[in-house]
């Protein structure tokens, strides 16, 4: 009987996050992506170099390429920029998210 009223006890502690506090705060995203400038990349062919330079000019973390048709998450991330084009691998749109 002792055990089975111990073990909620032990659960609701492990819950509670290390100290008691609870969950901490979210940190600030390092890497956070920039929207200025990117319209200059529209219409341009996409490549792994244009990637590059728009990694750069964004200073966003990461990159993600979507083609035509293709779903995609609607998660939004502000180390992450989103890079869509067409058919012919014309670069369509560059958002930060």
């Amino acid at each position: 009987m002792r055990t089975t009223a111990f073990l909620p006890l032990v659960l609701l502690a492990a819950c509670a996050g290390a100290g008691g506090q609870g969950p901490s705060a979210p940190q600030p995203m390092e890497g956070a992506c920039r929207n200025e400038g990117l319209d200059r990349f529209v219409g341009q062919t996409a490549s792994a170099e244009l990637g590059a330079q728009l990694l750069a000019a964004s200073g966003a973390r990461t990159m993600r390429w979507g083609a035509p048709g293709m779903a995609m998450t609607m998660d939004f991330r502000a180390d992450r920029l989103t890079v869509s084009y067409d058919e012919r691998m014309t670069i369509t749109s560059a958002r930060c998210g």
